[in-house]
């Protein structure tokens, strides 16, 4: 690595590829575009604030800027994922949808780390619960963000008050 700087895997395109290959096998053979890979990954990790099962990360004050990173990293993720042969990428008059590659589940199911098994969890259940043509992830999205203002502005004193 340049200047001996240590790789580190939290967040790294090899790890968010990972998270990404794991939502794309729960929803094989269906493509998904990046702004639900976005939103479900959201869903996959913050899942107990999404009334589903415990969340596999903590909520963080900075919310907000995760999820506005978290596009980029799963473009990253994404190129892993076509570069190894793990995903395909199609245009649609819609877009760029991506879906699994016929090797993509195969190599989910041989992966035996308890973080890849708590995962598969959590993404059956966001794919289910927050996939489909039934929920425009750009919507849900902006209300993720949205509450997460709104907590913010609930949060801070009001301009002009004597807090000390």
């Amino acid at each position: 690595m340049p200047g001996g700087g240590a790789v580190n895997p939290l967040n790294s395109p090899l790890e968010v590829g990972m998270r990404a290959l794991v939502l794309l096998s729960e929803s094989f053979p269906e493509p998904l575009d990046l702004a639900q890979l976005v939103y479900l990954d959201h869903a996959m990790l913050h899942s107990g604030d999404m009334n589903g099962p415990p969340s596999l990360h903590p909520s963080l004050p900075a919310g907000p800027g995760e999820l506005a990173m978290k596009r980029q990293l799963i473009e990253q993720g994404l190129l892993v994922l076509l570069r190894a042969g793990l995903a395909d990428v199609q245009a649609t008059a819609d877009g760029l949808v991506y879906r699994a590659s016929e090797e993509g589940p195969g190599f989910v199911d041989i992966l035996e780390a308890p973080y890849i098994g708590a995962l598969r969890q959590r993404a059956q259940w966001a794919v289910q619960a927050h996939a489909g043509p039934r929920v425009d992830a750009r919507e849900a999205t902006q209300a993720i963000t949205k509450r997460w203002a709104e907590e913010l502005r609930g949060g801070l004193p009001l301009s002009g008050s004597d807090h000390e």
